[in-house]
């Protein structure tokens, strides 16, 4: 990964309720390491799978875990982070994440800062879920919709999956995505 296209970037990591969620904390690490700003946002669900204190130590920034997190000053911390980012990067990304940002529904920090997102900023999907779940109808039209207004994805990838089934729906590894994060960040 080229740290000269990633350093002083900030990107917006956003964590959601996939048992894959321990892997967004190497992920953050990496991105730390190529000298971006990392600011994490996790779901509820995701904060039943890994705590906010590895997302907060590695980041060194606070990590928003509510729509309603105000850390300092007057302005709301997700319109702030949508202003500031370079990136969002959703890893992992569940299906219930991708119907929201699809259809616009935003009831979390995470969902509002892609509402909210700056016109020069990228969002890069890496999804993780059933095989059963990924190639439904509704989540490959949801995929598809989210494609045509510019979002990028990485994954999922074939193996063997935490529900037991073998298939596609695992985390793309963490390695390519932050150097697909890299890509989109030169």
């Amino acid at each position: 990964m080229c740290q000269d296209k990633m350093k002083g970037k900030t990107v917006v990591l956003g964590v959601t309720g996939s048992i894959a969620a321990h892997r967004a904390v190497d992920l953050a690490s990496l991105l730390v390491k190529a000298g971006c700003a990392v600011h994490i946002v996790m779901t509820a669900d995701a904060q039943r799978f890994v705590t906010a204190l590895a997302f907060k130590t590695l980041s060194r920034h606070p990590v928003v875990t509510d729509l309603y997190d105000v850390e300092e000053g007057w302005k709301p911390a997700h319109i702030e982070l949508a202003d500031a980012a370079d990136l969002l990067l959703i890893a992992p990304a569940t299906a219930h994440t991708l119907a929201k940002l699809a259809h616009g529904l935003a009831d979390d920090a995470l969902s509002c800062i892609a509402l909210a997102l700056n016109a020069e900023a990228k969002l890069l999907i890496a999804p993780a879920m059933n095989g059963k779940m990924w190639q439904h109808p509704a989540t490959q039209a949801n995929v598809a919709l989210l494609q045509q207004r510019g979002a990028a994805f990485i994954g999922p990838e074939k193996g063997l999956l935490s529900c037991g089934y073998e298939g596609l729906g695992r985390l793309w590894p963490v390695e390519p995505i932050a150097q697909s994060a890299a890509a989109l960040l030169s």
